[in-house]
């Protein structure tokens, strides 16, 4: 009972702080981008964005850490959920950016998927867009400095993004530092995991469509025999009660006639 009384709380908790946390990735987003598009952006500007970048993350730390308080089984929630852990402990490791938004989007992730209103389509979408513009701010700020760099500008970072998240690779750009490569190395995973993901979510889709078409087929012609074999068993039935007005019907018994004599 007390098992059970905890899990509802940590339910309770996961879906008050759901929309809380998706709306603190949207400030996070905007804290992460605004240094890396406005290149004129002060000192001022850019500590307030990086301080906001970590109390987002602090705050979904301390949502883990909630969450593991709430549990009833804290060894099987840390075994569990090791990616969240990982997500967590990643930025004390080294204080970069880039493991900040690394952090967060796992973060995010594993809290959007532990969401049972939040399907599967909107995931799907969701994870498109957020890798589009996370990993275009990311290779940009990288790579816009790099004297042999070709991503200047945010439209370049977006066809980048675009094209290598889709496996095209046009080639027209390319990193060429040794971090801009990595985010590269992700994107191309993250484009086949999601393409494998929409695959598979969409021939699921048409073997359901099919299997259900197969489900009312099944049950038509079922009852269609159903309704043939009531149809023989009432003739038989009619059949057998005018068999038995035949046997029982009194025979008929006809008057003498009467002759008049002539007159």
């Amino acid at each position: 009972m007390q098992r059970r009384t905890a899990q509802d709380r940590q339910d309770r908790w996961e879906q008050w702080t759901q929309r809380p946390l998706l709306a603190l990735t949207v400030v996070f987003a905007l804290a992460y981008a605004v240094p890396i598009v406005d290149t004129s952006a002060g000192r001022p500007l850019t500590v307030a964005c990086t301080s906001v970048e970590w109390a987002v993350w602090g705050t979904f730390a301390a949502d883990y850490v909630v969450r593991l308080a709430l549990t009833p089984e804290r060894r099987r929630f840390v075994r569990t959920h090791w990616l969240d852990l990982c997500a967590v402990v990643l930025p004390l490791l080294q204080p970069l950016r880039l493991l900040r938004l690394v952090a967060t989007l796992m973060l995010v992730g594993r809290r959007a998927r532990m969401a049972s209103q939040i399907r599967m389509t909107t995931y799907v979408v969701g994870a498109v867009v957020g890798l589009l513009m996370f990993g275009s701010l990311a290779v940009l700020s990288v790579e816009r400095d790099s004297p042999e760099g070709n991503i200047r500008t945010l439209g370049d970072a977006l066809w980048w993004s675009f094209t290598t998240m889709t496996t095209v690779g046009y080639g027209d750009h390319s990193p060429t530092t040794g971090l801009g490569r990595i985010i590269a190395v992700g994107l191309m995973l993250s484009g086949i995991a999601l393409l494998g993901v929409v695959t598979a979510n969409i021939a699921a889709w048409f073997i359901e469509r099919f299997e259900k078409d197969d489900v009312e087929e099944r049950a038509q012609t079922e009852a269609i025999l159903a309704l043939t074999e009531e149809v023989r068993a009432l003739r038989r039935e009619v059949a057998a009660l005018q068999g038995g007005v035949r046997e029982t019907s009194p025979p008929t018994i006809s008057r003498p006639t009467i002759s008049r004599p002539p007159g």
